[in-house]
């Protein structure tokens, strides 16, 4: 058996892979390893997006949590950062958030923060895997054993939260925002409502089975024509547990998350607040970034695909802004994860700021063509030592020169080498990465 842990939590197919048995191991072992050493006064809180499988799951992982010791605070449907803040909030040992994210509704998965809110690491996430077959495991009984309460307070705890991270009125700005049928449904309207904004809310009415439905931040398309029909200032969407935010302007134009951190490094840098004007992106973000920040004297430090590890990154260098293209960003004054409602708000807020369009303040940064081919390998670690990859992509280099970057990248999970070109024309990009997928496909 492979490791349990993925790059965000356990992750499969509900009542599968993804078994209340598997969540009810998960929650107990998780208790044991982060409570703290009076494990009868701790407490974990426990969130869940809206997918059906949730209420099976979440009501597995209380017990494993419960049969440990550990008391557990359930706040129902909130979005994986509200999950995080809560931790911290209510000091408690551990938080757990039931949900697949973006992953179609069958899935369903479990995300695991350490006291603070804080995500955990390899080393621990290995402890709670050992833990979970530890045969001398000896449980609590009678009044050791957990209990909980349900906290109706907890998305208003949330949304003040929110309110207290320096939001001016937003008065005057009409927004269309796309729930995906996921955790924001209720709390993302309600924050954009509070702040002032006029507020067009679709795809808010989760029934356990139609989050992500053709909607939210991985599908795009209901929203770009709703912003054009309502003529509304901007778009937002979010995935299913709304830790991610991608952004449409006026014009039904995508602004995806590279252009949102721009954005918001330059109004952040202009305020001081950009700590050491140093922005932490993935490998995978667009040259267009790297170009704009170049330009407007901001560095930029590049991370391992995953918002894991940006947040490393930003923990130890001590940075105040950092995400993925996908449209994970992280505000490490304002929370310890991606906040999705917490991105749109600052987004908005540099609207309201400068009385500029979302299109004009996205000009900042030119998009630059990118293609990505995904290529089976029967050995990926194979590719990467193949002296005539290497050379392919030495030459790749030679030909775009500054103009263009190329990476190559093993799947983390299948036997795939990933072969994404960017160029100043998306002819060359397309003709440089079908030569390098080609010499990766000959290696044997």
């Amino acid at each position: 058996m492979g490791r349990l842990f993925g790059t965000d939590g356990v992750r499969g197919l509900a009542n599968a892979s993804l078994t209340p048995e598997l969540a009810m191991q998960i929650g107990s072992a998780a208790a044991r390893v982060l409570s703290r050493h009076d494990i009868e006064h701790s407490t974990a809180v426990v969130g869940r997006d809206p997918r059906a499988s949730g209420e099976m799951l979440e009501a597995a992982v209380i017990a494993g949590l419960t049969s440990a010791g550990v008391d557990v605070i359930a706040v129902g449907v909130l979005p994986t950062p509200a999950v995080a803040y809560l931790t911290a909030h209510y000091g408690s040992c551990l938080g757990v958030m039931i949900s697949a994210s973006h992953n179609p509704m069958p899935d369903n998965g479990i995300k695991i923060f350490a006291a603070g809110g804080h995500k955990l690491d390899d080393t621990v996430e290995d402890r709670i895997e050992t833990e979970m077959v530890d045969p001398t495991v000896v449980r609590p009984t009678g009044a050791a054993i957990g209990r909980v309460r349900r906290d109706e307070g907890a998305a208003r705890q949330y949304l003040d939260h929110l309110a207290h991270t320096g939001v001016p009125s937003l008065s005057g700005l009409t927004l269309v925002v796309d729930c995906a049928h996921g955790a924001a449904s209720g709390v993302g309207p309600d924050a954009y409502r509070a702040a002032g904004a006029s507020v067009i809310a679709i795809n808010a009415e989760p029934t356990g089975l139609n989050i992500n439905d053709g909607c939210g931040s991985t599908h795009l398309e209901q929203l770009q024509k709703a912003v054009v029909e309502h003529g509304a200032d901007i778009g937002i969407a979010h995935d299913g547990d709304a830790d991610r935010c991608l952004a449409v302007d006026a014009a039904g134009a995508v602004v995806d998350g590279d252009a949102i951190m721009a954005i918001l490094a330059i109004a952040m840098a202009e305020d001081g607040e950009l700590v050491d004007r140093t922005l932490v992106a993935t490998v995978m973000s667009n040259l267009g970034l790297h170009i704009a920040m170049r330009e407007a004297g901001i560095a930029l430090r590049t991370t391992a695909v995953g918002d894991r590890y940006v947040l490393d990154e930003l923990r130890s260098g001590g940075f105040s802004l950092g995400g993925e293209q996908s449209g994970h960003v992280v505000l490490p004054s304002a929370g310890t994860t991606g906040d999705g409602v917490l991105t749109a708000l600052q987004l908005l807020r540099r609207m309201a700021r400068t009385g500029k369009s979302l299109a004009e303040l996205a000009a900042v940064m030119q998009v630059l063509p990118q293609v990505l081919i995904n290529v089976p390998v029967p050995d990926k670690a194979a590719v990467a030592a193949a002296p005539s990859v290497a050379d392919a992509v030495a030459e790749a280099e030679r030909l775009l020169g500054d103009t263009g970057r190329v990476l190559l990248r093993p799947s983390g999970t299948e036997q795939l080498v990933r072969v994404m070109v960017e160029a100043s024309e998306i002819e060359l990009a397309q003709r440089v990465a079908d030569g390098l997928a080609q010499t990766v496909s000959s290696v044997r």
